[in-house]
């Protein structure tokens, strides 16, 4: 790292996606601080693949957030709900939804750039396999990115420079799970460092059935 290199905030659940995200900014030139969430998510055990993509990663820091979203529940994976597997797909949000969780993470992500001194955040939603979550499209992203600049004292103070202060990077956003598998091998991403499923063991062993299974699956077999 040197001092010139601008600093990051990204997202890491310590799925491929978020490693992929990660590294992607790392190849841009950014200094990235690792945020991961503890928030009562029924495959928690995906934090110590975090931990692990975060080391090989050598980030600037690793910060491990603690929100109780069992308390608010109303979806598979903060509550006894099932997940579903083998879903056939269909328009309607999935009950793997967690309310608000992206508003809520990237909220987070907002104050602790702005405490750290960066002006970057990134995340790893995207437009194509994201099984149609609402706070993973383009328009929310935006959204997102017009308030933050919006509701903070370095936004507010910069605004007279007519570019916005805060950026939110979504380089996955127009790639599907193949572009992913893609980009992280290009990028040298150990895929095996991370674990994308809703449903897993105590010990990391994905379930197999699962929207996330499925998708990372189709997204290795087309990529051969």
């Amino acid at each position: 790292m040197t001092a010139h290199e601008p600093r990051a905030v990204v997202l890491l659940s310590g799925g491929m996606d978020s490693a992929v995200v990660l590294a992607s900014m790392q190849r841009d030139g950014f200094d990235c601080i690792a945020l991961s969430f503890d928030y009562g998510q029924r495959h928690r055990v995906e934090l110590e693949f975090a931990r692990r993509v975060a080391a090989r990663a050598r980030v600037r820091e690793h910060m491990i957030q603690s929100i109780d979203l069992r308390a608010i529940g109303a979806s598979a994976l903060t509550s006894d709900i099932p997940v579903p597997k083998h879903r056939s797909g269909g328009s309607e949000i999935p009950v793997t939804y967690v309310p608000a969780r992206n508003m809520l993470f990237l909220s987070f992500a907002l104050a602790l750039a702005e405490a750290r001194g960066a002006r970057d955040i990134a995340i790893g939603v995207n437009a194509i396999d994201y099984s149609g979550y609402p706070d993973c499209r383009p328009e929310f992203v935006g959204a997102f990115a017009r308030a933050a600049n919006l509701a903070t004292k370095a936004g507010v103070e910069h605004a007279a420079g007519g570019e916005p202060w805060f950026r939110v990077h979504t380089p996955l956003a127009a790639l599907s799970k193949t572009g992913i598998v893609s980009l992280g091998r290009t990028l040298s991403v150990d895929f095996d460092l991370t674990l994308s499923c809703y449903d897993p063991s105590r010990e990391g062993q994905p379930c197999g059935e699962c929207d996330a299974c499925r998708l990372r699956a189709q997204g290795f077999a087309e990529a051969c």
